[in-house]
């Protein structure tokens, strides 16, 4: 295993003291328990949104914290949920008195213990919603999961929310918006390479030198199949075949497009595959309206990526052009 870290038990702690070292004016971080938050948290009269998983996904989530997407970023060890006690101080560090949303990947961890959090917050008097993010269309249950994943989708949904929050809309309005990208999402993901959890010190899964995965979870799970690998266009067009079939996508619609790396893949492979993605929209008369391409939603060094399609109308558009202002993701401020 080669990695620049120092103790294994360190990493995750290191790299948030690393993030307050680089970002200290967008945001503050808190220890035992680690959370992070928007610089300017609590924001009277404002929805708070709260999210988080395992770390070695960054950006996701951590970097998304800041003005126009997250209040609150709950980073669990490696692959490993936040625990309950993180997600309710968060939870209790962004109420603004206004409701707090709760952005929930679909793994059986994340899902129990921002529940358990949840009502901890409640009876608190705090107003909580929680929304479960499930656009993997690649498997209907993983080692993780009971029904479908939630990967790159939520990338998206935590920066439509975010822009709504940051207007003034209300709980309900903030979470029928997410409920919304959610259900016209799809993503499907695919891998040339395993990564290393520090922790185990070992590869995640072993692949052979010719092979990919597709349709991989961003913990290393299996995907749907095992194949020789083949060009990136025959990839790409395989994934998006899935992706496309299964809302489905018709002509004339608009889309967010992101293809995203899962943390060991070049740039230029990247747009290799967004040039494909691109292609296959305009041959079945679907618009690419905004897209990201990226490392947004990683795996480590998983060497892969994956491709996340949202249908969206002039409202979306809208909250997604939206001033956004975090370690990760910025623009119109």
């Amino acid at each position: 295993m080669k990695k620049l870290i120092n103790q294994v038990e360190n990493v995750v702690k290191e790299a948030l003291m690393g993030v307050e070292a680089a970002h200290s004016d967008v945001v503050r971080v808190f220890y035992e328990p680690d959370f992070i938050v928007r610089a300017d948290a609590p924001v009277k009269g404002k929805v708070g949104i709260v999210s988080g998983g395992g770390s070695g996904h960054e950006p996701l989530h951590s970097g998304f914290v800041g003005v126009g997407m997250l209040d609150a970023a709950c980073p669990g060890e490696v692959f490993t949920s936040p625990t309950p006690d993180q997600i309710l101080a968060a939870t209790r560090a962004v109420n603004g008195g206004a409701g707090v949303l709760h952005i929930v990947k679909n793994y059986t961890g994340d899902v129990l213990n921002f529940e358990m959090a949840a009502e901890l917050a409640q009876a608190d008097g705090i107003n909580v919603t929680s929304v479960i993010i499930d656009d993997d269309v690649a498997v209907q249950d993983s080692l993780h999961t009971a029904g479908r994943r939630g990967v790159g989708i939520t990338v998206i949904a935590e920066k439509i929310c975010g822009a709504a929050a940051e207007r003034g809309d209300d709980l309900k309005v903030v979470a029928d918006l997410c409920r919304q990208v959610n259900a016209n999402g799809r993503s499907m993901g695919m891998a040339l390479t395993s990564c290393t959890v520090p922790a185990a010190g070992k590869p995640t899964f072993d692949i052979g030198n010719n092979e990919m995965e597709i349709g991989i979870g961003i913990h290393g799970e299996p995907g749907r199949d095992r194949l020789p690998i083949t060009t990136a266009d025959e990839i790409t067009a395989m994934m998006m075949e899935t992706i496309l079939k299964d809302l489905p996508f018709e002509v004339g619609d608009e889309t967010i497009v992101m293809v995203n790396g899962m943390g060991g893949t070049p740039m230029m492979e990247l747009y290799v595959a967004y040039r494909k993605v691109a292609k296959i929209c305009q041959a079945q008369g679907i618009t690419i309206a905004r897209n990201l391409v990226g490392n947004y939603i990683t795996s480590l060094e998983m060497a892969g990526m994956s491709i996340s399609i949202l249908k969206v109308d002039e409202h979306l558009k809208a909250l997604w052009d939206a001033p956004v202002r975090t370690p990760a993701l910025r623009w119109g401020i």
